[in-house]
């Protein structure tokens, strides 16, 4: 019997982007079972407006944290009100899903770090005009983008081989989010996997921690300090 899924007429009853993006939720689901038994223990509070990442794999883990904190917070503030002007319907319903998953990913580097994790971060979202489809899209497409890049980079440094398995699945997930956002920019392209992405060899765009956390900065009031990561 042919697979279901490769009958071109059930790629008709929805649409791909959001197919795709309701599969990737099976991947945040996945990774939550890692964290069965954990103890959710409280955070350690921001001291003087500055949060320290701490070293080793914690130190690593409390950098993807506060890049699930920013990304959490902008969908969540997309998804306040009636959305940017004439936001379609589709629109809506992705936006529901990236806030959805972004939400899950902060909620497991939470309870995955228990008293380790930084506190929450103070963000600055004044650059963003969140009644402009446009701008919105562009912060999408900019914190997508650096999460991709992010864990690209940091993947190398991880000691545990499950913590490892683990940043492989967010990162793939966080891929097809910029995926879905540059269609929306620019539907039916190649921008998906445009040029300033993807190099020659076929290989993604990874950045390092002071280029990600340089970057982020524009959105993030707390000072973060990454000292102790592997350099």
């Amino acid at each position: 019997m042919k697979n279901e899924l490769f009958k071109p007429e059930g790629l008709k009853t929805e649409n791909p982007r959001r197919q795709f993006l309701k599969m990737s939720g099976l991947t945040v689901a996945g990774a939550g079972l890692l964290l069965m038994g954990c103890n959710d223990e409280d955070r350690m509070p921001n001291m003087g407006g500055k949060v320290s990442l701490g070293s080793g794999d914690t130190g690593i883990l409390n950098y993807a944290y506060a890049l699930e904190q920013l990304e959490a917070a902008f969908y969540a503030q997309v998804m306040m009100g009636s959305f940017f002007a004439n936001a379609s319907a589709e629109e809506k319903i992705i936006f529901g899903d990236l806030e959805k998953h972004e939400r899950a990913h902060r909620e497991f580097f939470k309870v995955a770090l228990g008293a380790n994790a930084i506190g929450d971060l103070e963000v600055d979202f004044s650059s963003i005009d969140f009644s402009n489809r446009n701008s919105v899209l562009a912060a999408a497409k900019t914190f997508e983008d650096l999460g991709v890049a992010a864990y690209n980079g940091a993947g190398q440094f991880l000691e545990s081989a499950d913590l490892l398995l683990i940043a492989g699945k967010i990162v793939s997930v966080e891929a097809r989010h910029a995926a879905a956002i540059r269609d929306l920019i620019n539907p039916n392209s190649v921008d998906f996997a445009g040029d300033d992405l993807i190099d020659a060899n076929g290989l993604e765009r990874t950045l390092n921690f002071q280029q990600v956390l340089t970057a982020a900065s524009a959105f993030v009031k707390t000072e973060i300090d990454f000292s102790q990561l592997p350099r």
